[in-house]
């Protein structure tokens, strides 16, 4: 049996040195390793939330440069279309003080000529006559023209009656119901029972030329609309 030597103080006192200097170093390696470890795994989650951030970044600037591009086509579309609308109107305007006008020249002058308006009554109330082709019919008139109208509506009943071959109509002139002293004149021609009329007033037929002839008065000042697909 082997005999157990005892160690000196300072045997003792050199292991535990070595002791002390292997578990010292054993563990500046490991805080070494867990330091590289640590600063690895910083630099992955630093490059990943940089990524993500950039991402985000590029994304809020791709929508928001969206959006400034769709503000900005929405304010040239709402500019060009306040400024369609001021010429629209303005050309509107135009257009409606020129039919003002015409009712207004219409007014004062259509029956100042009383032959030439005796005569333009003549060819209104035969106009009349032929379309309702009735026995009787009465004539609306201003009160102003009744005298002229009449003189119109004789000579038309004659013109009638050789037209169509002998056919007599009889013709009133209905002295309750008028048209307006500041109307432009003419005469509304009334069937029997007066539920068929025949407007040829002076401001009808002004009102039926203003819509037939207005595509060519538009034409006429402003031109040809490019942009119109179909023709009125």
């Amino acid at each position: 049996m082997s005999q157990i030597h005892a160690m000196s103080d300072d045997q003792v006192t050199t292991e535990l040195r070595k002791m002390t200097a292997f578990i010292r170093q054993e563990a500046l390696e490991k805080a070494r390793e867990i330091h590289l470890k640590a600063d690895e795994e910083f630099s992955i989650e630093k490059s990943k939330l940089v990524r993500q951030e950039t991402q985000r970044i590029d994304t809020e600037f791709t929508k928001k440069f969206k959006q400034a591009g769709m503000s900005q086509q929405i304010t040239k579309s709402t500019l060009a279309n306040k400024v369609r609308l001021r010429v629209l109107g303005a050309k509107q305007e135009l257009l409606d003080g020129l039919f003002e006008d015409a009712q207004k020249g219409l007014t004062e002058k259509g029956s100042k000529d009383q032959s030439k308006y005796e005569a333009m009554c003549k060819g209104l109330i035969l106009e009349g006559l032929y379309a309702l082709n009735e026995k009787k019919v009465t004539l609306k008139c201003r009160k102003k023209d009744e005298g002229v109208v009449k003189k119109a509506a004789e000579s038309a009943s004659k013109e009638y009656k050789d037209k169509m071959g002998g056919r007599d109509v009889e013709i009133a002139i209905d002295e309750k119901d008028r048209l307006p002293e500041g109307s432009a004149g003419g005469v509304i021609v009334l069937n029997g029972t007066g539920k068929i009329d025949i407007n040829n007033t002076l401001d009808e037929r002004l009102n039926l030329l203003s819509t037939d002839a207005l595509p060519s008065v538009r034409t006429t000042l402003f031109g040809e609309n490019k942009n119109r697909k179909f023709k009125d």
